[in-house]
């Protein structure tokens, strides 16, 4: 099921076609564009963050074919970027012994 919330965008007149997002964006894979298929799966599976969330790019079908928009597209963005970035906590390898260990205790005691 689309999120409503692009509906009204793309009947509005401001849907973009999945070729036009895919412009829209910098490439990253040594300045080849960003491709067509890949917007696609942002839309069907989306992109999994560091929490575990999933998060979807709106778009809605229209007339056998897929729209989004550019609001759908700053969204999708937002999401991927809540607040201030911060680099990923880096444990040493004492830190992961010590939670293995850890881990280990708790597991031994419910029986697994």
């Amino acid at each position: 099921m689309p999120d409503l919330a692009v509906i009204p965008e793309i009947a509005a007149g401001q849907g973009i076609t999945l070729s036009q997002a895919a412009r829209r964006l910098p490439s990253n894979r040594g300045g080849r564009p960003v491709h067509i298929s890949c917007v696609l799966r942002w839309i069907s599976n989306g992109v999994r963050l560091g929490d575990g969330r999933i998060v979807r790019l709106e778009a809605a079908r229209v007339a056998g074919r897929w729209l989004t928009s550019e609001a759908a597209l700053q969204r999708f963005i937002a999401a991927q970027n809540p607040g201030a970035i911060s680099a990923p906590t880096i444990r040493t390898p004492t830190q992961r012994q010590r939670a293995s260990e850890r881990a280990a205790r708790e597991l031994e005691k419910i029986g697994i």
